[in-house]
Parts: structure tokens; sequence; C-alpha cells
């Protein structure tokens, strides 16, 4: 069967009272559409349509390169939106599996279900269907007394009696494309000016042609966003499944409830992860590590047994054996190689600090490169920006940076040196050397002198 996967992403949502389309908002850490192209290209199917509309450029930056996108203008409704994609699909496929944009748990098992009960099944049209207590506002599925589909009722216009049923219509269709395009036009408008693709439905009952309805078997994947609060259910829901499959893959989660992994983070087994820690985007943890409590790690990677407290890591790698914190920053471009020990209320960026390298608290660190085993003194800075341009610091294996050192660059210190305590480097310092003082000044036997 050649199929192809219709999303219908063109209303605004008006109920996000946001200046940002509803399918832009972000579920764990990607945008709801993105959700469901993922799923959509798990069938791999011959064509992806995505039917836009409101804010259509913003979308289409996103996503134009990856699914074919038609625009619905004016929006005229679900029927009308199929209609959009009429024109790129028709001849090319044998079944149209149509899903909304904002039902991003759905999973590939439940749209593989529909696909096995369509080649199998007797008739043209395969709806998803979900049983739970709360409609949240669907339309209800009614049938006749030999249990056939024989109508959708949206909730506005559902009788007492209607109301009472427990069976809902989740908007995913799978038809035959050949009937669907023929009986597309046959939708009525509706008072309010559009048209709806449930009344396909009722279009097929009065031809005689046989409706399946397939249910869910996970109701969670039937949570749409229309609201914000809708959207914080989704995630609560996203994020308790992906949190529990950690678990079972051997990672610690002290306090799941507020544990917050994206869907791209990975984790190795025996990490431990503690309250209030964040793992977003990109972000690679290795085994036996400890992250948390109160931690954010940004698309970032952590080798082996490294231990991260209170603390931010942004684009940033750690090798294997690395601990920063309480309340130390890694910025876009850090890179601390094994071993390295990074004190509290430090803070580093583009820089590269070698094994076994100690960096004290209170310290800044741009912009340099360090050799094995450096000693970095509370309060080191380096002053990187002259205003115009940054500049570089170059740090020798072994050397001994003093509290409260200003390396102003561009400057290099050299292989076993010393900075005393205070010091202000603005020239190089040789290998094996002392420098102390305002300006730094070079320290020789009995005796000393500026250098330079």
């Amino acid at each position: 069967m050649n199929l192809a996967v219709v999303i219908m992403a063109a209303g605004k949502g008006t109920r996000m009272k946001s200046k940002m389309p509803k399918v832009l908002h972000p579920v764990l850490g990607k945008p709801m559409l993105r959700h469901v192209i993922d799923v959509a290209q798990t069938l791999n199917p011959d064509e992806i349509v995505a039917v836009i509309g409101h804010d259509a450029e913003r979308i289409r930056a996103q996503f134009g390169n990856e699914v074919e996108l038609v625009i619905q203008s004016p929006q005229l409704g679900t029927g009308h939106a199929v209609q959009q994609a009429q024109a790129w699909l028709e001849n090319r496929v044998d079944a149209i599996l149509v899903v909304p944009s904002d039902l991003p748990l759905l999973s590939t098992e439940t749209l593989r279900q529909m696909v096995v009960a369509y080649e199998s099944g007797p008739g043209s049209i395969v709806m998803l269907t979900v049983e739970r207590e709360n409609p949240l506002g669907f339309g209800r599925v009614v049938r006749d007394n030999q249990g056939h589909v024989v109508a959708i009722v949206e909730e506005v216009d559902c009788t007492s009696e209607q109301k009472a049923v427990g069976e809902l219509n989740v908007g995913v269709y799978l038809f035959e494309a050949t009937w669907l395009w023929r009986n597309l036009k046959q939708i009525p408008l509706s008072p309010k000016g559009e048209y709806y693709i449930t009344d396909l439905i009722g279009i097929a009952v009065e031809q005689g042609t046989p409706v399946l309805a397939e249910p869910m078997v996970d109701p969670v994947e039937a949570l749409g966003i229309n609201s914000r609060v809708h959207l914080a259910q989704v995630e609560a829901a996203l994020r308790q499944k992906i949190n529990r499959a950690w678990m079972e893959a051997g990672v610690t989660l002290v306090d799941p409830a507020t544990s917050y992994i994206d869907l791209d983070a990975t984790i190795g087994p025996d990490t431990i992860i503690y309250p209030n820690s964040f793992l977003l985007g990109h972000t690679v943890v290795g085994q036996d590590c400890i992250i948390g409590p109160n931690s954010i790690v940004e698309d970032s990677t952590i080798g082996d047994s490294c231990v991260v407290r209170f603390s931010v890591v942004e684009q940033a790698t750690l090798e294997e054996n690395v601990d920063i914190g309480p309340f130390a920053h890694l910025r876009k471009g850090a890179h601390l190689a094994t071993g390295v020990h990074m004190g509290n209320f430090g803070e580093v960026k583009n820089a590269y600090l070698g094994p076994g390298t100690k960096m004290g608290h209170f310290s800044y660190l741009g912009d340099i490169t360090t050799g094995e085993n450096v000693n970095i003194g509370a309060g080191t800075i380096t002053c990187n920006y002259d205003g115009v341009k940054k500049h570089q610091t170059a740090v020798g294996d072994n050397a001994f940076i003093g509290s409260d050192t200003m390396l102003v660059a561009p400057v290099n210190i050299g292989k076993n040196a010393k900075t005393g305590a205070g010091s202000v480097v603005t020239r190089d310092v040789p290998d094996d050397s002392l420098v102390y003082g305002v300006p730094a000044r070079l320290k020789k036997p009995n005796s000393e002198q500026e250098y330079g």
C-alpha cells in the first residue's frame, strides 16, 4: 500500500494566547509539530504533507526542507484543510492518513494498528477512538444497534443521551484515497461557514460504506493541546513516560516528578539524577555520574563518573571524573579534560582546561587553554576582552596561578611558572619562573626586576 500522511497544522491556536503558532510551541524541547512529523516518518510513508496557514512562513522556516507544505487560506475547517493536499497527492498514493498536529503523544504502535486494521478491513475508512470519562470536548462516536458507526456528533451538538457516550473521536482517520477525493466535495457547509471532516463519516454511512472504529490502547495518547493547560498536561505525561524508561534502563531519579529530561538526552546506567535537574536538548550523560540537585545541562556532553551539583552547563564538554560546583557555570565552548575540578562560583567560557587542572572558586576563565595539572587560584580572572576583540591566554603544564591573579590577554604563562597572589600579568611569563606584583615583575635570586 502506498501511504501518505496529511498533518493538519493550519490553526492559529487562539486559546494558547500566544504570538507563536500553536504547532511551534515546544513539548519537552521539540515543537509540537516536530513530534507528529517524527511519528509519521516511522511509518515510512510515500508522502508527508502538512497543511499550514497561520504564520506559515515561521513554520516553513523550520520544516520546509522535510515535508511538503501546503497553505490553507482562508481556513474553512478540517475538511477544507484536507482538500488543500489533494492537488499534491491525487493519483500518487492508495491511502491517506489524516492526523491533527496537536496530538504529540501519538505512538508508532497506534498508527500501525490503524494501518493493519485498514488493510484487513472491509471498508474505506478507519477512525481512531478512545474511551475515557472526561471527554475534553471530543466528539461522540454514535453507533447503531448492531454496533456499526453511524455518525460523529460534536459535543456542542450532543443530546444529553449522546453526551453520556464514552467512546470519543480522536480526529485521526485513514481513508482510501480515491474515496476521499471523490467525497470531500460532498461535505456540506456548516452553519459556521466551514467544512468538517467528521461529516465524511455520515456520508460513508449513507453510501453503505463501512466505517471501522479502532479503539486506542493507551488513552493518554489522545491528550490534545488547545491551551497552555493542555500543554502542561501533555508535557507531564510525556515526561513521566521518558523518566520511567530511563529508570528501567538503570538510571536513578531521586524524585521523578522534578526531573526534566528532554527527548534527545541520553543517560548512562548507574547515574543518579537529583531533584530539580534538567537535561535539555542533545545532552549526553555517561555512567556513574551525579547530576544535581538544582542543575541545568543543555546541549552538552558529560563523561563517566562526573559530578555536577547546583550548576549550569551549556554547550560544554566534560571528560571523565570531572567535578564542578556548587554554583558553577560552564558556557559555550567550555571543555574540561579528565580529572578537572572546578570550585564554587566559577565560570568558564570558550576554554580548555587540561587534565588534572584545579580551578578555585570565584574565578572566571574565558578564551584560555591550560596544560596538565594547572592550579588556578581563587579569584583568578582572564581579562580577555579589550572592548573590541577577544584575546587568548595560554597556561603551560604544572603552572600555579595564585589567588586574585589578573591574566591580561593576550598572554602566555610557561610550564611550571607561578604567579603571586594579586598579580596583574600583562606580559608572557617564562617557564619555571615566578612573577608577582602590579604590574607583575619577574623574581630572580636575590633580586627583583620588571620583565619582558
